[in-house]
This record gives structure tokens, sequence and C-alpha cells, in this order.
């Protein structure tokens, strides 16, 4: 059966990593969420004191690249890769808002971004593969036989990260997440490296009214017309 590559880009919190791992499953595909990777430099730079005041401290960074291991490991318990920083598993801390809010500034780091292409690209050399994040259409797999662009209005983005949070114990206002939101999309959107923006070729899905399950069914048509895959 004929493999390729699927690259997801999009908003935060438009649902890009639950859909891809829908179809990594259903495809039996590799799933790799760049967004972690990007999450686990920045928590690295905020263990390591380089974040103060939202002021990134570039050149130690970029120094400090060399030292920083990014994985992912296959937990059968979970049927799902969890990202390991250092060998550590980050899993759950990558997702705090304190990374939420520092991510995007580390992701501009045009060095940051270099080592992490370079370890996705390697990563999806054999294709067969799912990967979301920011540039993966634009930068990581421009020539992917699939490409989606995930959008969904603010608000509704919002309340979504909002609910994740507020289930995971965390306590924090809907203000403070609409904020964080739209402060992503305006760096994501403006950074000079490798802005977030909607690849020649992709199709756009706008899932602000759309549930999971007419969205996975959409999309499967979509990697249906661009692979001989039948569904069970």
């Amino acid at each position: 059966m004929k493999k390729i590559t699927i690259a997801i880009d999009g908003f935060s919190s438009t649902g890009k990593s639950t859909l891809a791992k829908q179809l990594a499953q259903k495809l039996q595909y590799v799933y790799v969420d760049s967004g972690a990777m990007y999450r686990a430099v920045a928590l690295y730079a905020l263990q390591h004191k380089l974040i103060q005041n939202s002021v990134l401290n570039t050149e130690e960074l970029i120094n400090n690249l060399p030292l920083i291991k990014v994985a992912f490991q296959y937990n059968a318990s979970l049927k799902a890769s969890e990202i390991y920083l250092n060998e550590v598993n980050v899993n759950t801390e990558i997702r705090t808002m304190e990374v939420s809010n520092t991510v995007s500034i580390v992701a501009s780091v045009p060095e940051v971004r270099q080592q992490l292409v370079a370890l996705q690209q390697h990563m999806g050399a054999k294709k067969g593969i799912v990967m979301d994040g920011r540039d993966i259409g634009t930068v990581v797999f421009p020539d992917a036989e699939l490409k989606l662009f995930m959008t969904a209005s603010a608000d509704t983005r919002a309340q979504r990260r909002y609910d994740e949070l507020v289930a995971g114990g965390t306590t924090v206002s809907f203000d403070a997440v609409l904020e964080n939101i739209t402060s992503r999309d305006h760096l994501d959107s403006t950074r000079e490296d490798s802005p977030l923006f909607k690849s020649e070729g992709a199709i756009e899905i706008d899932n602000s009214k759309l549930s999971l399950d007419h969205q996975f069914e959409k999309v499967l048509a979509l990697v249906n017309s661009k692979i001989d895959f039948k569904n069970p």
C-alpha cells in the first residue's frame, strides 16, 4: 500500500493533534507532534532560567542547543508516544500555561527551528507519517501529498483550551486563555523565520462548528483520494 506524508498546520487549539492521532491510528502511520518539540525546548529554557519576565536570553539558548535532546517514546499502555526532554518524560509539564506563554518566543529563534526541522525531516524520511504544527506544509514537508490548514474562531479555540486546562486541574481564567491564544496567533503569524500561513496546495478546514467525527470523516475522504486505502 502506498504511503504518503500528511502535513497538518494551523492555529493553536484547532485540534491538530487530535486529528493527527486519529489519522495515524487509522492508517497505522507514525504520528509526530512538532509543537510538543518546541514546547520541550521552551520548558528547558524556563527550567534553566533563560526566560525572565517574558524576555528570552537568545544567545544563551543557542549556546545550550547541543545540550537539548528531544525524543518521542511509545507508551504501550497509553497506545501513544510521549515526549522526552534529555531522557525525562515531560509530556505533562509542557502543557502548562507558563510554557504556552513562552513557546512562541522560543519557536521564533531560527537556530531552534533549524535544529528541530532537521530532526522532523529525518523522522519523516520514509513517509507513512502524520505531523502537525505550524510550518509542516511550508517548511518541513513542502512536498507532502496531503496538506491541511486548520482554523477556528479565537473564542472557540480559547473555550476548548480553557476546558482542557480546567479538566486537568489548572486554575485559570477564560480571558487569560483568550489573551494567550490571540498573542500566539500574532507571534506565530508575524515571526521572521517560518511564519504560520496556509501553504500552497493546503486544504483549509474551519472546525468551529464541526464535530470530531464529522471532521475525521471529511479528512479521511481526502486521504482516500491520495492513497489506495479502504475502510474496514
